[in-house]
C-alpha cells in the first residue's frame, strides 16, 4: 500500500511540475528570451570568426578540475574501509595534485582572462 502511495504522489507531483514548466515560459516571452543563445557572439555575424584560445583554455581547465574533483566525491564512503591508510594517500596525492596544477595555472596567468 505504501508503494502504492508513494507512486500516485510522486506522479502527480511530476504531471503537475511539467504541466508548470511548459505553461510558464509561455505567458512571459520577450525578445531577448526567444532569441536563440550563442555563447555570447552575435547570431547573425559571420560564422567564421575565430574563437580566443583563452577561452578553450579556461574550460579545459574548468573541465580537468571538475573531474578531479568528481573523484573527490566517494572519499566519505572510503574513509569506512579497514585500510585507511592507503585511502588517506591516495587522497592527499589527489589533493596535492589539484593544488599544484592550481597554482601552476595562477603562476601562468592561466586564470586571467584579459591579456
Amino acid at each position: 500500500m505504501n508503494l502504492i502511495t508513494t507512486l500516485l504522489i510522486n506522479s502527480t507531483l511530476t504531471s503537475f511540475l511539467v504541466i508548470i514548466a511548459f505553461w510558464l515560459p509561455q505567458s512571459n516571452t520577450y525578445y531577448e528570451k526567444s532569441s536563440p543563445y550563442e555563447c555570447g557572439f552575435d547570431p547573425t555575424g559571420s560564422a567564421r570568426l575565430p574563437f580566443s584560445m583563452k577561452f578553450f583554455l579556461v574550460a579545459i581547465t574548468f573541465l580537468l578540475f571538475d573531474l578531479e574533483i568528481a573523484l573527490l566525491l566517494p572519499l566519505p564512503w572510503a574513509s569506512q574501509t579497514n585500510n585507511l591508510n592507503s585511502t588517506l594517500i591516495t587522497t592527499l596525492a589527489l589533493i596535492s595534485l589539484l593544488t599544484l596544477g592550481l597554482a601552476y595555472e595562477w603562476s601562468q596567468n592561466g586564470l586571467e582572462w584579459t591579456e
